[in-house]
């Protein structure tokens, strides 16, 4: 059975295969904005992105499936959270790129074959060219502060994956931005629909800043032409599968379809899969409301990384799933009865002997990602037992990867750390940072003397009972 998946744009069911000779599956996602802890809505996307990852790898072969997602490091957050904090925007990206990298691996997603930044030189160089062959095509057009916006109007398809009906391409709309970045622009714009490629540097952006396109200010991208140029550079013109959340549906999957398109006269993406949104407690998640739970967060309550994938593979990509703590603690049960069945599994069935009770999982999942069928036919299998079901070691793991859960022991709760072991931290940090390493020492000694280990790294530190 073929990996059949949902495709946003002809809103069908359809078969995922490659296209190009070399048979190799060209696959990109949009990644994070780096300027934040990523919190469970988001990784409700990327465990999506990575379930269609292991079941390309299971269906081509791992050398048959090109894997692109990008890092978003500038744009408005990033930049304002550089400029608040008084440290370099490079600073600011690093630090949550390589907490973004640590969560994905703690939920066991499996890494990207190439993850592009978009202030990387030999992007940005790609942004900026393909900016100015829409120049050149007449499909974009410089504004009078030297900024660069795409003519929406230039483009007929525009619309055809969002079903946008033309009387909402007006200022205020989510294709122009948040409202106050709308009406920013508004005197720049020919239309209230078209959007940025190129921002003209603006004194709020401190000293960040490169070369732009031809006739254009110095300044840096528009959001949408990133992923429209990396994707382009180390993809093709024309990649068989784009993913995202339905939040990036409209206004960037629509914008990077007119860009792309008319830059490079192909089709862009062969199809297109979005996942739903994740609510909390049956709402949207929100700052105002405090349900943007962390996987920090999360982990400090008791719960493992294997528990919160579980629970988000429990719903179907395509509808939203409703998270509550209950259903973590469902998870942790699920996961704890399959940690049981894996120490009944054989090393091998006897020869002639096809492991086939787990078909069903993999059926499932080729069947447009219909997780919930999924545990369910694996759970059919665990409930009759090993023996007769007819499961070995291997059938079971490559059903897991196909999963991709781990069954290692739960992670318990962290220990509460003491005010007085919290303040101590604080001053040997500040003394650390301040070179005064004399007071550190004392300070890490008296730390030890409290029972607690202070574990420093590059940015911050983490306190943990020391090991007796």
């Amino acid at each position: 059975m073929p990996i059949r998946l949902h495709d946003s744009l002809t809103r069908t069911t359809r078969e995922l295969a490659p296209a190009q000779p070399d048979g190799v599956f060209r696959f990109y996602n949009c990644g994070p904005t780096v300027y934040a802890p990523a919190h469970i809505g988001n990784f409700r996307t990327f465990v999506v992105n990575d379930l269609v990852r292991r079941l390309l790898e299971l269906e081509f072969g791992p050398g048959k499936v090109r894997h692109v997602r990008n890092i978003t490091d500038v744009d408005d957050k990033t930049i304002r959270r550089s400029r608040d904090e008084k440290r370099p925007l490079s600073d600011v990206t690093r630090q949550w790129t390589e907490k973004f990298h640590a969560d994905c691996d703690a939920l066991n997603c499996l890494r990207p074959h190439e993850e592009p930044r978009a202030t990387d030189p030999r992007f940005m160089r790609e942004q900026v060219d393909m900016i100015n062959v829409l120049l050149e095509k007449g499909n974009a057009y410089r504004t009078a502060d030297g900024s660069v916006y795409f003519k929406v109007s230039s483009y007929p398809g525009y619309g055809a994956l969002s079903r946008v009906r033309e009387r909402e391409l007006k200022l205020g709309t989510a294709l122009a931005g948040k409202p106050e970045a709308a009406a920013h622009d508004s005197d720049e714009k020919e239309d209230g629909s078209d959007f940025a490629l190129w921002k003209a540097h603006k004194p709020d952006d401190g000293d960040v800043q490169w070369p732009g396109p031809a006739g254009a200010a110095a300044g840096r991208p528009g959001w949408h032409i990133e992923c429209s140029a990396m994707s382009k550079a180390l993809l093709g013109p024309t990649i068989d599968l784009h993913t995202g959340g339905v939040d990036l549906l409209f206004p960037h999957h629509e914008n990077e379809i007119a860009q792309s398109q008319c830059c490079n006269g192909a089709e862009f993406s062969r199809h297109w899969y979005h996942s739903e949104h994740l609510l909390v407690d049956g709402r949207k998640m929100s700052k105002s409301l405090n349900n943007l739970y962390t996987l920090d967060q999360l982990r400090d309550m008791g719960h493992g990384p294997m528990a919160l994938r579980y629970a988000l593979l429990a719903g179907h990509p395509r509808k939203q799933l409703n998270f509550t703590l209950d259903s973590l603690h469902a998870a942790e049960k699920n996961l704890a009865a399959l940690r049981a069945f894996a120490a009944t599994l054989p090393p091998a069935l006897p020869p002639g002997v096809r492991p086939g009770a787990l078909e069903p999982v993999l059926e499932a999942l080729r069947d447009d990602l219909n997780t919930p069928a999924a545990l369910g036919a694996l759970f059919t299998a665990v409930n009759r037992g090993a023996d007769a079901a007819g499961i070995d070691a291997p059938a079971f793991t490559r059903i897991l990867f196909a999963l991709g859960l781990k069954l290692d022991a739960p992670a318990g709760p962290k220990a509460e750390v003491p005010a007085e072991v919290a303040t101590l931290a604080e001053q040997r940090w500040a003394a650390k940072k301040a070179k005064d390493f004399a007071a550190a020492d004392q300070l890490r000694a008296r730390l030890a003397a409290s029972g607690w280990a202070m574990l420093d790294g590059k940015d911050g530190y983490k306190l943990e009972p020391a090991k007796k």
